[in-house]
């Protein structure tokens, strides 16, 4: 028969009876739950019609303005500051990550204590020792570990594992306001240098109107209100002129600023080359799973598990915390004496600390935490709401501006009809140069119309790109665990919303 040592029967009775009392000693946290309840998505599904539905991917900036807008984006996320911000985020969680992984390991470190003191005479040391005045000394290698029977560890691990993927998320989501900000600025400059140009050849017309109609007043064909007439028109042209000139210096500071660079590095912008071709067809139906990617959807969702795992810490904070102790060591008084044999010190056992009575500050603790869940389970379901609200928007203004482009198109080829026209009736000797010009002013005018037209859809699309979370791949670390399904009904909700639908409805 192998003979346990005492010292070990005497640590396991101690562990034993500890269990014993954790039921009946401990504080306990009755009544303290969330109410919270996890917004699910629509219940209808449909089938997608092609996988062209999923029309976004990670190049969404080039196929809008070409490699010139990608190269902006690209050197705006190495450069900005503010995800320099998110970065550093992800770094502190990492590091959060390490300390809460030491909470599971064996916590060794040496001490040493040498204190000169008197003696008194009227205490527990006897003669000779009381009354005289010695150094007590001390030198010791310490061990601790912590017996985790609830689970504190793990909890505190799945908080901190969720906090580095919120910072994941959030960096994701500067990303994305990032880029799709520039993707604005770049799409309006384009405009701008449109417009002026549309605005300068307006002029070109006008400045031959006020030639022809000077002309017709001196030959007494027309009066004088009319070269006024001609002359506020002029001068309106030349002002719009001036705005847009005006407009295309703030637009490139507003880039320069979003690369986190100063106005000079704007002015080095190429000239966006505008082309409505680059304007994609919106698929007939958008699935909702492109939902589960977007960015703030994800954060929100992660903070809520994040939190989960603080009121499971918060719980264990109500059962006995058990460390096992031991330490070695040499111990006298005088520093002559300390490394004698007998002088040598050594010990081991539990150290356990049993909840009774906090006054209430426990209890105060968890009713922080679950507040502090249900008012993430609110967020994540608002940040759900106004995603499914943004994306549905965005669908019904796409349809909109199809629609009043469609529209604007005829308007156009009716006023290049109209130049065809007056040519025809110029060069027959009908008419004179007047209502060619005149056709050619009106065409400027619906082109201006038409652009402006072009111009918003592209806008809206990449607001679509930004409601449905734009290019962002959600990465493996984002994943949930396989075997953490169950609990999980953040998880369970994302996946029966994979084969949901947006279907985007005529205008």
């Amino acid at each position: 028969m192998k003979l346990i040592p005492k010292r070990h029967t005497g640590l396991q009775l101690a562990i034993a009876s500890s269990l014993v009392l954790t039921l009946s000693g401990c504080a306990n946290f009755t009544g303290i739950q969330s109410s919270a309840q996890l917004r699910s998505l629509p219940s209808q599904t449909t089938e997608v019609n092609s996988p062209s539905a999923y029309w976004q991917d990670a190049n969404w900036a080039q196929q809008i303005g070409g490699k010139d807008l990608q190269n902006l984006i690209d050197v705006a996320i190495a450069d900005n500051p503010g995800l320099q911000v998110a970065a550093a985020r992800i770094a502190s969680a990492k590091a959060l990550i390490e300390a809460t992984g030491a909470n599971d390991k064996v916590n060794i470190n040496a001490s040493l204590d040498s204190t000169y003191q008197r003696f008194t005479e009227h205490g527990m040391i006897p003669p000779p020792l009381a009354g005289s005045t010695k150094s007590n000394n001390q030198i010791a290698l310490n061990v601790g570990y912590e017996l985790d029977f609830w689970g504190k560890h793990s909890a505190e691990m799945r908080s901190a594992l969720s906090q580095e993927k919120v910072a994941l998320a959030e960096q994701q989501s500067a990303k994305l306001m990032l880029s799709t900000a520039i993707a604005h600025a770049w799409v309006q400059l384009a405009r701008q240098y449109e417009q002026l140009d549309l605005s300068t050849r307006q002029l070109a017309v006008r400045n031959k109107l006020d030639e022809l109609t000077k002309q017709r007043v001196k030959a007494g064909l027309d009066t004088s209100t009319e070269i006024q007439q001609s002359l506020i028109q002029s001068s309106t042209l030349q002002a719009e002129i001036n705005q847009w000139q005006e407009a295309i210096v703030l637009s490139r500071n507003q880039l320069a600023a979003l690369l986190g660079q100063s106005p000079e590095r704007g002015q080095l912008i190429a000239k966006p080359m505008f082309n409505a071709s680059n304007s994609q067809t919106l698929p007939e139906q958008l699935p909702l799973a492109l939902l589960g990617r977007r960015p703030d959807v994800v954060a929100a969702r992660w903070r809520v598990e994040a939190l989960q795992g603080e009121i499971d810490v918060a719980k264990t904070q109500f059962y006995p915390n058990i460390n096992l102790i031991g330490f070695a060591g040499v111990s006298s008084l005088g520093v002559s004496n300390l490394f004698q044999s007998g002088s040598t010190i050594i010990g081991a056992g539990p150290a356990i600390r049993l909840p009774i009575f906090e006054g209430g500050r426990l209890r105060a603790q968890l009713k922080g935490k679950v507040a502090s869940y249900d008012a993430a389970v609110a967020t994540y379901n608002q940040s759900l709401t106004d995603a499914l609200r943004e994306v549905a928007d965005q669908v019904q203004s796409l349809k909109t501006t199809d629609a009043q482009d469609k529209n604007q198109r005829i308007a156009d080829a009716a006023a290049a009809r109209t130049i065809d026209l007056a040519q025809q009736r110029q060069k027959a000797g009908t008419a004179n140069m007047l209502p060619v010009l005149a056709a050619e002013n009106g065409r400027i005018s619906q082109q201006k119309l038409l652009l402006d037209i072009q111009i918003r859809r592209i806008d809206l699309q990449i607001n679509l790109i930004k409601a449905l979370g734009g290019g962002y791949d959600l990465p493996a670390a984002i994943q949930a665990p396989a075997d953490s399904q169950a609990s999980n009904p953040l998880r369970n909700q994302s996946q029966s919303s994979t084969q949901l639908l947006i279907k985007a409805e005529a205008a």
